[in-house]
């Protein structure tokens, strides 16, 4: 039974659905992309990504996006972090949220930011303290939550743990993510209860990818237990260049039909962010993973 009456849809595409794309944007064409969806009514436009850009191409040029960015007062602007290089050029801008994020797994975290899941796990309490001595909103994303694709299955206990510390470092909010699109219903009916008493005054979120179809189907589950926000991408854009196979996040547009159907209140503009998805697709000349920006929505919704 849904338990939410509201969700705080957080827009993703620009960073998260861009990354592991084949193509490079311009910075100038990713700001406009920003602010196309700030223009939605979602709450919060995850807008770059604060990493080398040898490593990640797609995300060179930060700075110069968040420069061409025609900020909106009513709209959080956030980057996701990964060190304390990237904390220090998050700090330079203007951003609202500094979005740090981790794996649960000690061969992810190798892969992805040459650590342990330990060590990640310290330096985000730290990078916390240093955003908020800055005057920012900081959160914290477990990434692999659900499963890792080098390790396998992820010990649900050990994710309830670092939801515990993270909420005791003073993390703003904790995401669990499903980085490679793995997760089903049973788990999120597991792990929402744990974590929500491991952190009771952290708020959570939850991070889709619908790599396997199940994405939708864990979003409806967190609705049985009140999730105060749900991350989602335009068009289904998405993908983790450090993870094999992991595509598309939910879709946005996608989701927020749901929600409207099941009388979940987001404050979006679904029909807006499905003229994003149209303009996105033209952008890229080919067709994207979500599916309303091309089916249409249902004529009588309302």
């Amino acid at each position: 039974m849904v338990t939410a009456a509201a969700v705080r849809v957080r827009e993703v595409g620009p960073r998260d659905g861009l990354q592991n794309e084949p193509d490079v944007l311009a910075p100038t064409v990713r700001a406009e992309l920003v602010d196309r969806l700030s223009g939605t009514g979602v709450g919060r436009v995850e807008a770059v990504s604060f990493v080398h850009p040898e490593r990640v191409p797609t995300m060179a040029g930060a700075e110069e996006v968040l420069a061409a960015v025609e900020r909106r007062p009513d709209v959080e602007y956030s980057a996701l972090v990964l060190n304390d290089r990237g904390m220090d050029r998050a700090l330079s801008t203007p951003l609202d949220l500094v979005n740090l994020a981790f794996p649960v797994t000690d061969e992810f975290c190798r892969r992805n930011q040459n650590t342990t899941v330990a060590a990640a796990a310290d330096s985000a309490t730290a990078l916390v303290a240093r955003g908020h001595a800055a005057g920012r909103r900081v959160s914290v994303t477990l990434a692999a939550a659900f499963g890792c694709p080098f390790e396998g299955v992820v010990d649900p206990g050990l994710v309830v743990d670092l939801v515990g510390a993270m909420g005791a470092a003073g993390a703003d909010e904790v995401v669990l993510a499903d980085t490679i699109g793995v997760g089903v219903p049973a788990q999120v009916h597991r792990l929402l209860p744990a974590a929500r008493a491991a952190a009771p005054c952290t708020p959570l979120g939850l991070h889709l990818h619908n790599t396997r179809n199940t994405g939708y189907a864990n979003a409806y589950a967190a609705l049985e237990h009140g999730i105060e926000s749900l991350d989602s991408s335009v068009a289904g854009m998405g993908g983790c260049p450090f993870a094999p196979r992991a595509t598309g996040n939910i879709a946005t547009e996608d989701l927020v039909y749901l929600l409207d159907k099941e009388g979940v209140e987001t404050g979006v503009d679904l029909d807006a962010v499905i003229a994003v998805a149209e303009w996105l697709a033209d952008m890229l000349a080919r067709q994207l993973p979500g599916l309303l920006h091309r089916a249409g929505p249902f004529p009588g919704r309302g």
